[in-house]
């Protein structure tokens, strides 16, 4: 073989080598972020603790007395250390860090009590009756649904140990009943169709009972409907910013790790994660959803995620847990730590400006809510925008 042709081999197979190595780079850019990787890195790293600003870890709690496992949000568990190093306070003395429990199998508070009727949002009808009823007796009396068209129907009675207004309960006795239909919510105003199925509703559970009942004028509470669905529709707000990847893709347990550092925990729903309110039974600050089919894949590691959404039920949630300013900290904290940028639906980058000027029309809602005996978290509040 002549000294051409040696050449010639050797610079092909140079050649070849770096075809093959350009490919393999390719790939492995090309290929989602797991959630061992650490914040900043391309490739896969050592599994790592983090902290939380959670007061601890976070334990499966009862739902109305049934407890409910929730499956991880990516799919499978993570992996930490069992012994993470201790972190050193200001006074220089050591204490344990605040770590996420490795499974992520976490869920939400518990729903608070189901709020009793309120002439504000409700139409009452009280039932009188000669003297005191069972609880039994009236739950076997309740309809077997409890709607009245797109509308929440109830039965309260006046629980005689307790005084207080309550959905009926075995074992208990009432002295005074009442039954009511919500006047709105965002399926519209009550109309003479659904106040009338209230009507019979209402009266069939009376005849049950031996209830008399004593029910409003339908056009005065029709019309009544109608103004409050007004002022809700001209109230109602619903908050989204997208986080978009810059470059890598991300796997569903990237995701979930880098938002679980931020105090986010698994939801109900495959795909969705929430950051809990401060107070017990109260509804999540702000939801982190993501491609559901995605979060359920076989190896979910290998899906690529190209953005997440992050959303704020401005209604739902208290003025005094400084919702807004928690969901742009949350956004960019999450785009810095996974390259992203935060844009609107349409996939315009958000300004700091714009963020001003949304906070600024929140806190102007959020004073006509309050004006209104509506604020933002409240049992009605959170009735009325359902």
């Amino acid at each position: 073989m002549s000294t051409l042709q040696i050449s010639l081999a050797i610079i092909g197979g140079l050649v070849l080598a770096g075809v093959v190595a350009y490919n393999a780079w390719v790939t492995s850019k090309s290929a989602p972020r797991t959630a061992r990787e650490r914040p900043g890195q391309d490739g896969a790293g050592e599994p790592h603790s983090f902290e939380s600003p959670l007061t601890g870890p976070v334990t499966e709690q009862d739902h109305d007395g049934v407890s409910e496992r929730i499956e991880p949000v990516m799919g499978h568990a993570f992996e930490a250390p069992s012994e993470p190093e201790p972190q050193v306070a200001a006074d220089g003395e050591a204490r344990a860090p605040v770590v996420v429990p490795v499974t992520l199998n976490n869920v939400v508070n518990p729903p608070e009590k189901r709020p009793g009727l309120d002439a504000l949002i409700d139409v009452i009808t009280p039932l009188a009756i000669e003297g005191p009823v069972s609880g039994d007796a009236l739950l076997a009396a309740l309809p077997g649904t409890r709607r009245v068209g797109s509308k929440p129907f109830a039965v309260e009675g006046l629980n005689e140990i307790s005084g207080e207004w309550e959905g009926p309960r075995p074992g208990q006795r009432y002295h005074a009943l009442q039954a009511g239909v919500q006047l709105a919510n965002r399926a519209g105003a009550l109309n003479d169709i659904e106040f009338s199925e209230f009507v019979v509703k209402a009266q069939a559970f009376a005849d049950a009972v031996g209830a008399a009942p004593d029910f409003p004028d339908m056009r005065a509470e029709v019309a009544r409907a109608r103004e409050l669905d007004a002022f809700a529709s001209g109230h109602d707000a619903q908050l989204g910013f997208t986080l978009r990847a810059r470059r890598s893709a991300w796997s569903p347990g990237y995701v979930a790790q880098n938002a679980a550092r931020h105090g986010f925990v698994a939801g109900v729903l495959p795909g969705r994660m929430v950051l809990p309110a401060s107070a017990a039974g109260q509804a999540p600050i702000l939801s982190l959803a993501f491609d559901s089919q995605a979060a359920m894949a076989e190896d979910p590691e290998q899906s690529a995620l190209r953005e997440v959404a992050l959303s704020l039920e401005v209604t739902h949630v208290p003025r005094s847990e400084q919702p807004f300013l928690r969901m742009r900290q949350a956004a960019a904290a999450l785009a810095e730590a996974m390259e992203g940028v935060i844009t609107d639906d349409a996939g315009q980058p958000l300004s700091t400006d714009t963020m001003d000027g949304i906070g600024a029309d929140l806190e102007s809602l959020y004073d006509a809510l309050d004006s209104h005996d509506l604020s933002a978290g409240s049992p009605q509040a959170r009735r009325l925008f359902s």
